[in-house]
């Protein structure tokens, strides 16, 4: 068994992606562990008095001496205690060359969290028709340029973005953020206090690349001068909408008043309609009073008249 043959292993066991310093750090405990329980047994051996190493015959002496002077292998724990990440990164090299030379289908990969196996594009056909339900990620042209600008030019504003495309983008931003690919990494020391957009380690994995430096001519395109919003353009959201509040500040002040105003006006109507109200009734009352004396009066008329007409009848039957 091989120091490469065991990286492998590890590697190709590990659920997530492993960094150098993740398997160096894992030979390095095995082998301290095999030296201490070596240790231990030679301990227990020693208290009991017995011998762990027998004498070797005479005939093989010479092999005995010839096996000592020999250099160690890179496999015994006295090796491994001290084996280093720069090794890791020798020996990964070695499998990803023996992977090209025999044509194997799957190489090892650095992504920005460790190493990984991968297949090789060619043979994407065949596994995507293994596993049919897993749709490869699309994206429209506009998603993709907004993208590019973040990863060049990370961290960005979206005024700068904007600037950059001449549209808005605030759908197509929301839309790579739904899908990890960028996230918010701060605050733009500017008036305003605009938000910052950078890539994500999803980002990262997505393409296969180790940090925005392995972008294709990232160096030449990161110094390529681009359009920029002006400050009072970054913070004119933020002065409409403290415009637009003051705006509707006032105007609720406004309506108050008039709210106000009408609720005095109503009482004083509603005040006045009583007073009219409550004079109406009395004028009722005395018309109705008015009205009764009349009609007391003419009764009383009445009866004088039927009276004067009775002693009438009277005096004409006493004549009689």
């Amino acid at each position: 068994m091989d120091l490469v043959q065991i990286v492998e292993a590890i590697i190709f066991a590990a659920p997530e992606p492993v960094t150098a310093q993740d398997v160096a750090r894992a030979l390095r405990r095995t082998a301290k562990a095999v030296l201490a329980a070596e240790a231990e047994a030679a301990a227990i051996a020693a208290e009991a008095g017995v011998d762990t190493e027998d004498p070797p015959p005479p005939e093989k002496k010479s092999r005995a001496k010839k096996k000592k002077s020999q250099e160690p292998k890179e496999t015994d724990p006295e090796v491994l205690v001290k084996v280093s990440a720069k090794q890791i990164y020798g020996l990964i090299d070695e499998i990803n060359e023996t992977y090209n030379a025999t044509g194997r289908p799957m190489h090892l990969v650095e992504g920005p969290t460790g190493w990984r196996f991968y297949t090789r594009v060619d043979y994407a056909p065949y596994i995507r028709s293994l596993l049919p339900d897993v749709k490869p990620e699309r994206f429209s042209g506009p998603a993709m340029e907004t993208l590019a600008i973040i990863a060049y030019r990370q961290p960005i504003t979206k005024a700068d973005i904007e600037a950059v495309r001449g549209v808005s983008v605030d759908g197509v931003l929301n839309k790579i953020i739904d899908k990890g690919l960028v996230k918010i990494g701060g605050r733009a020391e500017l008036p305003g206090k605009p938000l910052l957009y950078e890539t994500t380690e999803t980002f990262l994995e997505h393409f296969g690349i180790k940090n925005v430096e392995d972008l294709p001519n990232s160096s030449e395109l990161r110094r390529v001068e681009l359009p920029s919003a002006d400050v009072s353009e970054e913070d004119g959201v933020e002065a409409d909408e403290q415009l637009s509040l003051g705006a509707n500040t006032e105007t609720a002040k406004a309506e108050d008043a008039a709210e106000e105003i009408e609720g005095d006006v109503k009482a004083e109507g509603e005040e006045q309609s009583e007073a009219d109200a409550s004079e109406t009734s009395e004028g009722d009352d005395d018309t109705e009073g008015e009205g009764s004396v009349a009609e007391t009066e003419v009764e009383a008329d009445s009866e004088e008249e039927s009276g004067e007409g009775a002693e009438g009848v009277l005096v004409n039957q006493e004549e009689e």
